[in-house]
């Protein structure tokens, strides 16, 4: 592989599983090639990967991305190091009750967050999930006093219905604090058929829709990230086919167009799949989730669209 990408600046890195599934030697090269490649973006959560680990709580990725920062001098300056809040559970092992946006919350994890990566400002801090048990005014307010006071350069939201995420952007106007400019959802090139539960995703509101991409078009300050962008690997792997609730003819004509041009290309579906997401309309930025250098470099390796493979990937239907 060539020492830069492309597609490198477009893609993020997500770092789940890395401290749990992926050990520390493996997640440190991952990081190592991807900031060679060009990439400058590392997303991680406090509760990452509770589900993982024997404790039965979370903090392990960010911990190994804090001992990579310190491994590294001098790397921090040029990365956005971005974390979450919300989906951490109350009691390590028991995993029916989350910590939730109560500020409180907020100000006690974002320091603990802040120590395991051993930095003093997190550049993109996340609502990882709902908590409507606290007030939508609350949680903008403690978010906007991170802001405020220089430990947050910027604030999202993960997993939230669009309409909520309007009116927090309408109470932080109000209360003159630091409003939300990034939206984290799932999505793909296919899509599950309407009113279906997709295995794995638990978040009511965790996917993309026509009215999230009407709502970015409307609101160009805003930003998608797309996690799951390659469904787990259905695109490419035979062992991982896609689950039932995406067996509908809008997915066969779709997977029809997308082998037509990764042919083309002499690429696989999945690449393909990341350059149709990042060259959208609009942009949507996907996390890509890797456990060996192997899948990385295929991620690196996605090709450039022409206007017309675009037009082919978006009429097929």
């Amino acid at each position: 592989m060539t020492s830069s990408s492309p597609i490198a600046a477009h893609l993020v890195l997500g770092t789940m599983y890395f401290g749990t599934k992926t050990d520390e030697a493996t997640s440190f090269a991952l990081m190592d090639r991807y900031v060679e490649a060009g990439g400058t973006v590392l997303d991680t959560a406090n509760c990452y990967a509770f589900w993982a680990n024997p404790s039965g709580a979370g903090g392990q990725s960010e911990a190994t991305l804090g001992a990579w920062l310190r491994a590294n001098p001098g790397v921090r300056d040029g990365l956005t190091i971005a974390t979450k809040v919300a989906q951490e559970p109350v009691r390590p092992g028991d995993f029916t009750e989350w910590e939730g946006l109560a500020p409180e919350v907020i100000a006690t994890q974002f320091e603990r967050s802040r120590e395991r990566l051993g930095v003093d400002v997190i550049d993109l801090y996340w609502a990882h999930g709902e908590d409507r048990a606290t007030p939508l005014a609350d949680v903008v307010a403690a978010m906007g006093a991170l802001h405020a006071n220089g430990s947050a350069r910027r604030l999202g939201v993960s997993n939230h219905p669009t309409w909520r995420v309007e009116q927090a952007r309408m109470l932080a106007e109000q209360q003159g604090v630091e409003p939300w400019t990034a939206l984290q959802l799932t999505t793909s090139y296919v899509r599950p058929r309407p009113d279906t539960q997709v295995p794995g995703k638990d978040h009511r509101f965790g996917f993309v829709t026509d009215e999230t991409i009407d709502y970015l078009q409307t609101h160009p300050e805003m930003e998608c990230w797309a996690y799951s962008p390659l469904v787990q690997g259905s695109y490419d792997r035979a062992d991982r086919p896609f689950p039932d609730v995406y067996d509908h003819p809008g997915t066969t004509a779709r997977l029809a167009a997308l082998a037509e041009v990764a042919e083309a290309h002499g690429a696989k579906p999945g690449q393909v799949v990341l350059s149709w997401l990042v060259q959208s309309e609009p942009s949507l930025r996907p996390i890509v989730g890797v456990s060996s250098l192997e899948q990385l470099d295929e991620a690196l390796a996605a090709p450039q669209l022409t206007p017309d493979e675009m037009a082919k990937l978006n009429e097929a239907s």
